[in-house]
């Protein structure tokens, strides 16, 4: 049993009879009344997000997992289809359980979390960006950059990023998987 003050990003906890990935959190001490945890939980079997405050030293029940590199091979539709790297044997996981499945390109490698109680993929972490080449963007307007501006162009993978006005079809650029925001682009 772990309590309140063991709440960290990417911890995997029991809760309301079904597993949930901690998100987003934040201790708060008001002035006034006992402190509490916010946190913003995220489903790992149906990919629902839900907010839930817990007063502090309120103890929580943790479900151990391991980390194994996977590397993503396609998806049919319904599934998403991976191959552990160490003994090669393959999973398929739902949509729900990815965080960002349209930033996600053949061949790349993730981190799948397992329960260790049934050996079942609970979740997949992606690496904190990912480079992607553009397929298709408007061209910028010359003399339109005086207050940031950007389009959206289209990656690799099919998913829309809000970029620059100087990025082109063809560039490289490195894509922040956590919020699915470009961060800069690749020189080759």
């Amino acid at each position: 049993m772990a309590t309140t003050s063991d709440i960290r990003n990417g911890l995997c906890i029991r809760y309301n009879h079904d597993i949930y990935k901690i998100i987003e959190f934040l201790h708060v001490k008001p002035g006034k009344g006992p402190a509490f945890v916010r946190t913003k939980l995220k489903s790992v079997t149906t990919g629902k997000v839900v907010d839930n405050t817990f007063s502090a030293g309120h103890k929580i029940e943790d479900v151990r997992v391991e980390t194994h590199k996977f590397q993503y091979l396609y998806n049919d539709g319904e599934f998403y289809h991976f191959m552990n790297e160490a003994d090669y044997t393959q999973i398929r996981l739902l949509e729900a359980a990815l965080d960002r499945p349209e930033l996600m390109k053949e061949g790349e490698v993730v981190t799948v979390l397992i329960n260790t109680e049934d050996n079942l993929p609970l979740s997949v972490e992606m690496p904190a960006s990912v480079i992607l080449e553009v397929t298709h963007t408007e061209p910028g307007v010359k003399g339109n950059t005086a207050t940031n501006a950007t389009k959206p162009a289209t990656v690799e993978t099919g998913a829309i990023v809000n970029v620059p006005l100087f990025i082109n079809e063809g560039d490289k650029i490195k894509v922040e998987t956590e919020k699915g925001t470009y961060k800069e682009r690749i020189k080759e």
